[in-house]
């Protein structure tokens, strides 16, 4: 069963910057994205990495946030910049295609 480890989040006051990490268990040089899930609200994609690294952005994070990954360590990355209040969510990782979800990591952004 592959695993999904996501890593990195924490508190940080607005403007501040953080960078997840999601260690997977097995090749994820296919597509791979980031997903968030604020209080209330369904979970969304924020940033898609294609096969041969080609990247897609939510708009609402276009600019502020990059999606990375090293293949040789089967890690996929999201730094984020500027962050802002409304950033506030569990953020997840996962093939999107599909697959099982972990635990995410929660990012709490202070105005």
């Amino acid at each position: 069963q592959v695993q999904l480890v996501e890593s990195g989040g924490g508190l940080v006051q607005a403007g501040g910057s953080l960078k997840l990490s999601c260690a997977a268990s097995t090749n994820i040089t296919t597509v791979m994205a980031w997903y968030r899930q604020a209080p209330g609200k369904q979970r969304e994609w924020v940033a898609i990495i294609d096969s041969r690294s080609g990247t897609t952005y939510r708009d609402s994070v276009k600019g502020r946030f990059t999606i990375s990954r090293d293949n040789a360590k089967n890690t996929m990355y999201l730094q984020m910049n500027s962050l802002k209040p409304e950033d506030t969510a569990v953020y997840f990782c996962n093939f999107f295609a599909g697959g099982n979800w972990g635990q995410g990591t929660q990012v709490t952004v202070s105005s």
